[in-house]
């Protein structure tokens, strides 16, 4: 059963999952970044199960995009830093998310707190 009036309700489902990468700073300085990267999915109402989408498949989806860049050098896969690696996250993840859902934001928290969010 459905929370009821919930068709008119934005309802958000959020994955997180760790990311160890290094990149060049501007002054050329290399430095190396533990992240959070949060994923936020969004949809008016729930679908026929009560959920936004499958946890599942949005932590399938992060983690097989997550994988080729652990512990490596953004650089070498064409990212400059924490704002292309957001943006690259964001673009690649857009179509697998389910039609009536939509990708609402991708969020890099370092291990000082300090937060990158990017919202389409």
């Amino acid at each position: 059963m459905g929370v009821p009036g919930s068709t008119s309700l934005l309802f958000q489902a959020a994955v997180e999952r760790p990311l160890n990468v290094v990149f060049q700073a501007a002054d050329g300085r290399w430095e190396g970044h533990d992240y959070r990267v949060e994923v936020v999915t969004e949809r008016q109402g729930l679908d026929g199960f009560d959920v936004v989408m499958d946890f599942r498949d949005l932590e399938a989806a992060l983690d097989e995009l997550l994988a080729p860049l652990q512990h490596r050098l953004l650089s070498d896969r064409g990212l400059s830093g924490p704002e292309s690696l957001a943006s690259h996250l964001m673009y690649a993840l857009a179509p697998r998310i389910p039609e009536g859902v939509r990708l609402a934001g991708i969020a890099l928290t370092d291990g000082h707190g300090r937060r990158l969010a990017l919202k389409p």
